[in-house]
This record gives C-alpha cells, structure tokens and sequence, in this order.
C-alpha cells in the first residue's frame, strides 16, 4: 500500500466501520499518509460522527474536502 488507500465504509454499521478503520490502520505502511474514508451522507450521519469523534484524537490530523461524505484521516504529511 501506498499514498492514500480509499475504504468504502457504504452499507457498514458503525461497529462494522470502526473494525474495518482500525484494521486499515494496523496495515497501513509507512508509505501511506492518508486514508480517505467514503462514508456518505444522504443515509445519516452515524458513520461520519463516529469517524470525527473517535479518530480525532487518533490520528495527526483529519481533513474534510467539499464532499461531505468523505473523511480523510492524516498519518503524516506529506
């Protein structure tokens, strides 16, 4: 893996997404800085508040973009 890997989390539960982030974590390489999680937003906002509250404090830095059902959790900058 490298750069930024993309994790699908539509149609997850919020137990199911948070077991898929912290695995996507405990594999990312030093090679990876970023991992943008798709998560959507027309179906609630379950997973996006998780994401925000839960990995804020996990990671450097997290980073919304104009789309609101994508998260970015930073591992290092590039």
């Amino acid at each position: 893996m490298s750069g930024i890997v993309e994790l699908d989390l539509h149609g997850k539960t919020v137990y199911q997404a948070r077991i898929a982030i912290d695995a996507a974590l405990r594999r990312a390489g030093k090679g990876v800085y970023r991992i943008r999680l798709i998560h959507g937003c027309h179906g609630g906002t379950a997973l996006r508040d998780m994401i925000r509250s839960e990995y804020a404090r996990r990671v450097p830095r997290l980073e919304t973009g104009i789309d609101p059902g994508v998260t970015d959790l930073v591992l290092r900058e590039f």
